[in-house]
């Protein structure tokens, strides 16, 4: 079975997984690197999204998931 752990590399390349492997646990394994997440644009995007998100027919849309209503 295939299966997806969280890595951390740090500064030295050293790899450290987040969570402990299977005891039993032994073979190969494939390493995808993912870009950094770049924090200012998330930010940057949090506002220019606000604007849409908080229109009266957005919360209307998605009024359905919300358990309160």
């Amino acid at each position: 079975m295939l299966q997806t752990i969280e890595v951390h590399i740090d500064a030295k390349g050293h790899i450290h997984t987040t969570e402990p492997l299977p005891p039993s646990f032994q073979g190969r394994a494939l390493l995808t690197l993912l870009e950094p997440i770049n924090h200012d644009a998330v930010l940057l995007s949090e506002q220019a999204l606000a604007t849409d998100w908080l229109k009266p027919e957005e919360e209307a849309a998605w009024a359905h998931l919300q358990s309160d209503k």
